[in-house]
């Protein structure tokens, strides 16, 4: 999703790699919103983060079954031709464009400090 809306793979990710910065890549699949398109399947949300320039993707497991398929994507993971990313961002397109499945872009979700004012003093 994040490469059709307000990319940070393609605004932020080219100018922490020029000034040789790690890239912590979290929740691939944004809090479990993207599968909600019912367009990418957990594995291509992992392979697609892998293949970014990340230091390191972290994906949360809270059971056997999420760990077996990070495990999964790990062991089947080899990097990503340009015709297999291509097809990734075409299934995604249609859904994209205006950032519904990516609400931590859109909206004041996930922002810890928006929901608590005093933290700020």
């Amino acid at each position: 999703m994040d490469a059709h809306f307000k990319s940070f793979g393609k605004k932020v990710l080219p100018v922490l790699s020029k000034h040789g910065i790690g890239v912590l890549g979290m929740k691939p699949m944004g809090d479990g919103f993207i599968l909600r398109s019912n367009t990418v399947t957990p594995v291509e949300c992992l392979h697609y983060a892998m293949n970014l320039p990340t230091s390191v993707v972290i994906t949360g497991c809270d059971s056997l079954q999420i760990l077996d398929q990070a495990l999964e994507a790990a062991r089947t993971f080899r990097p990503l031709g340009e015709k297999q990313v291509a097809a990734i961002l075409a299934k995604t397109a249609p859904v994209a464009a205006q950032g519904e499945f990516e609400p931590f872009k859109t909206t004041t979700h996930f922002d810890g400090t928006a929901h608590n004012p005093q933290w700020l003093g």
